[in-house]
C-alpha cells in the first residue's frame, strides 16, 4: 500500500517539538521526544483515520522481525498500536525517558 504521506517534517500535538524526518529510510510516526503519535491510520500508512486523538506510548515490547516497537493507545478512542522505534537517524526516540516513566 502507497503511502498518501511521506516522510516529512511537522510539530508535535503533544509536547511542541519540531521533529525532523527520519533519515534510515523509514517514516516517521511519533515524536522522538515524548513518544506520542497520532491516530490517522485504519490500516499502515492508510492515513484513512477519523479519530485523530493523540495516541500516548504505554509500552515497549521486542519483536524478532522488527526490533523494538512502541506499544500507544489513543487517548480518543481506546484503539492500541505498535510503531517500530527509530534508531540510526537524527532525532532518535529518547527511550531512557520513557523506560524510567514505566519502569
Amino acid at each position: 500500500m502507497k503511502r498518501r504521506i511521506e516522510n516529512t517534517a511537522f510539530q508535535c500535538e503533544n509536547c511542541g517539538a519540531n521533529i525532523e524526518p527520519l533519515t534510515n529510510g523509514s517514516f516517521r510516526n511519533h515524536c522522538p521526544v515524548c513518544l506520542y503519535s497520532k491516530h490517522v491510520d485504519n490500516f499502515p500508512g492508510d492515513r484513512a483515520s477519523k479519530c485523530k486523538g493523540l495516541m500516548k506510548p504505554i509500552g515497549l515490547d521486542y519483536s524478532g522481525k522488527k526490533g523494538y516497537q512502541l506499544i500507544h493507545q489513543c487517548t480518543k478512542c481506546q484503539k492500541v498500536g505498535r510503531n517500530k522505534v527509530a534508531t540510526d537517524t537524527i532525532q532518535a526516540d529518547n527511550l531512557i525517558q520513557f523506560m524510567t516513566q514505566i519502569g
